[in-house]
């Protein structure tokens, strides 16, 4: 069997035939042409050499299908990643009560199949809520570890190819929690959120949580306008006032190490507002806070590494963390893109987060509308709306097409950069075009945002 695993985590166990079976299911739904080559059989048994070479070629096969945006967002994909989870945890098809989390602390528990998808949980959640249909879309659920002062830390945003009961069982630990949050990044959208009772508390809980925790910054004086709108119970004006502070809106994640502006700087990167900020704590201990917008962003990618142990021979290395690394290249000006690197365990939860900034953009510059993003039920089975198909990036791209009108603009202005492929990377650590997010949104700089 092969391990598979998804987002840092192993995901499933599966066998070269149940591979094939997807395979095979996929070219009947979607043609021989659009789904990758899928590794050959053998008629005798491989050699240890043929078994890894098999395990890369599979590996590489899971990866182009994912990267596709429709064999990645179908459903045969999702539901067989979905039942392996669920057969290899071991875990049986039946009705559970799930605790999910509220900003406040509150626990809402519904009761679920253990089979449910992250979507059917939602719902259930929502539901139990009285929230609205059309405002679901505007929440979703994240997987966090709660750490010793009640805060969290965030690991993932629950995707749709899992199913959200057997992902936080089988982490066998009572610190993983599911939590229910906004999934937005402009808060405009508030507004929206804020019409209806159900979302306005929504909204008004992660608020005062994210003040609590010093997420949001605060003054002595807005601290005091605060205490005074919430003992008004004025929850629609805290709001308000909230969203002209600091950080409004940001994700926080926990310290971690950057090579920016030099290697081994401490830093505490939130993520929000269509950008990554960096505090950073430099050498000589003083503070320095900057901003990576993800428009001037060429493209990222999250590789994990086992470090190899520095000890004497014997020492083993399989002790070692894996160590995951997020790196993005920057437009640092009009004739410099540079790498930046982020070594953090978070490394994934952030890459999730430049994505769906990503798409929140490339949604408002189709003319699309967020409710729009989201999916709609339909004669009470869930579909998602055609308009987030065509708008939305592809998960993970090749290089952006050289040739696109936007693309050659751009490259006329970085006179000293060549904008090779992304698979010529100059960086040290060289990977695979396929490892990329290439960024649709970065293609539509314009000379103002330099």
């Amino acid at each position: 069997a092969y391990n598979i695993h998804v987002n840092g985590v192993l995901h499933c166990r599966v066998r070269y035939s149940q591979l094939l079976g997807l395979h095979e299911q996929l070219r009947k739904e979607y043609g021989a042409n659009v789904v990758p080559a899928f590794p050959p059989k053998k008629i005798f048994t491989l050699t240890p050499a043929e078994v890894e070479q098999r395990r890369e070629q599979l590996e590489k096969y899971m990866q182009a299908v994912r990267q596709d945006p429709t064999l990645g967002g179908s459903e045969t994909f999702n539901s067989f990643l979905r039942k392996a989870q669920q057969e290899t945890q071991q875990i049986p098809t039946e009705e559970v009560v799930l605790e999910v989390l509220l900003s406040n602390g509150q626990k809402v528990k519904v009761t679920i199949l253990t089979s449910d998808q992250t979507e059917d949980v939602l719902e259930a959640v929502a539901s139990k809520l009285d929230l609205p249909d059309d405002l679901v879309g505007y929440f979703s659920l994240f997987l966090v570890r709660e750490t010793k002062d009640g805060a969290f830390s965030f690991v993932r945003k629950l995707q749709e190819f899992e199913l959200p009961y057997v992902s936080v069982t089988s982490l066998h630990n009572p610190e993983f929690r599911i939590i229910l949050r906004k999934s937005y990044w402009d808060s405009a959208y508030d507004d929206d959120v804020m019409e209806h009772r159900v979302g306005l508390n929504l909204l008004y809980a992660q608020t005062v949580s994210d003040i609590e925790h010093g997420w949001i910054l605060v003054n002595k004086e807005q601290h005091r306008q605060l205490k005074s709108l919430q003992e008004k119970v004025s929850k629609k004006e805290f709001i308000r006032l909230a969203q002209t502070l600091k950080y409004y809106g940001y994700l926080k994640f926990d310290p971690c190490i950057t090579d920016f502006p030099e290697k081994g700087c401490h830093v505490v990167v939130s993520a929000g507002n269509n950008e990554l900020n960096f505090q950073v704590r430099l050498p000589n201990e003083q503070i320095k806070e900057g901003s990576f917008k993800v428009t001037r962003m060429r493209c990222w990618r999250v590789t994990s590494s086992v470090p190899m142990s520095n000890g004497p021979s014997g020492s083993s290395p399989g002790k070692s963390e894996v160590k995951l690394e997020l790196a993005f290249e920057y437009l640092m000006s009009k004739d410099r893109l540079q790498w930046v690197t982020i070594t953090s365990p978070q490394a994934i939860m952030l890459s999730i987060c430049l994505q769906s900034m990503v798409d929140e953009l490339m949604v408002k510059k189709s003319g699309g509308s967020i409710r729009k993003m989201f999916r709609r039920r339909v004669n009470g089975a869930l579909r998602r709306s055609d308009s987030q198909q065509a708008v939305k990036s592809p998960p993970l791209l090749d290089s952006p097409d050289a040739s696109r009108e936007p693309m050659a603009k751009l490259s006329s202005k970085l006179t000293s950069v060549s904008l090779r492929g992304i698979s010529h990377s100059s960086s040290a650590n060289d990977v695979g075009a396929n490892d990329f997010h290439g960024n649709y949104a970065f293609e539509g700089i314009g000379d103002e945002d330099l």
